[in-house]
């Protein structure tokens, strides 16, 4: 089982629950490879009954009829959901929007009152969730450290976007322990957990299993130029692949860790396709 729970982790949650208390809504920031996964129980306990705001980011990794079963996945639960991917320029003006919309009647109720009303929204998720990416997206520059691994952003940060939307980027947290073992092996599969913690060919393996389970395994065949059929092992696949990459120890042996990173990155690249994990 896997479980990484760092102490900066349980200290930000207790943060989040006080800050909060001044908050208007909440943008839940999901990695669209595995969305349901990156759903979070302890943040039951910062958003209590406020609006949410789902955001699929790295849609661009994904197939889009994937992404629009989530979307409607999530509006069903009486939520908001849209997608898109942070690292092109300007995508994340849909969540102003988005947030606008949400808060429409108080927003023309106080503009007829005269009065100034500035939504408050925080930004929550799991670490590599793009959290970071997405507001820089939103100020038009890096106001926020971003970072292509997990746990990159350690404190809070408020930006003002315009004179009504005011957002707080917060650390990746992940659960304290991961009951769904097919979560957790997503989550380390994706990159949401430090691979200097993780067993990287047990990973590895589980990933072949899913292009098993998917019926995807044509997808390495032609990317590496192998030929594996469905009841090859998965560590024989893991090997074959290695070897093709040039992944060789002295004395001809496979370094199955090297293969495994190289199957690895390149499925969080895309280079193996828009393949989501999940199915609902």
């Amino acid at each position: 089982m896997i479980n990484w729970f760092p102490g900066h982790m349980s200290k930000t949650l207790k943060q989040m629950q006080i800050d909060s208390k001044i908050c208007d809504c909440f943008l839940y920031v999901l990695d669209s490879r595995c969305p349901l996964s990156c759903i979070n129980p302890e943040f039951v306990k910062v958003i209590g009954s406020k609006p949410i705001i789902f955001i699929l980011n790295k849609s661009d990794l994904v197939e889009k009829y994937d992404i629009e079963k989530f979307i409607k996945y999530f509006n069903l639960q009486g939520n908001n959901c849209i997608s898109l991917n942070s690292t092109i320029s300007g995508s994340s003006k849909i969540i102003i929007n988005t947030i606008k919309n949400v808060f429409k009647n108080k927003l023309e109720n106080n503009k007829k009152r005269n009065v100034n009303f500035i939504i408050r929204a925080m930004v929550l998720g799991i670490p590599n969730s793009g959290k970071s990416t997405i507001v820089n997206n939103l100020c038009g520059k890096s106001r926020a450290i971003t970072g292509n691994k997990a746990g990159v952003t350690r404190s809070k940060q408020w930006v003002k976007l315009d004179n009504f939307v005011e957002i707080m980027d917060t650390p990746g947290v992940l659960l304290p322990n991961f009951e769904n073992e097919e979560y957790a092996y997503n989550l380390a599969i994706t990159g949401a957990i430090k691979d200097e913690i993780l067993n990287l060919p047990d990973i590895a393996i589980q990933l072949i299993k899913k292009f098993k389970k998917m019926n995807l395994l044509t997808i390495l065949n032609t990317k590496y130029s192998i030929d594996i059929k469905d009841n090859t092992q998965e560590i024989d696949i893991l090997k074959f692949i290695g070897k093709k990459r040039g992944c060789i120890l002295k004395g001809g042996e496979i370094d199955i860790d090297r293969s495994a990173k190289v199957l690895l990155t390149d499925f969080r690249s895309g280079k193996l396709g828009k393949i989501c994990l999940e199915i609902i």
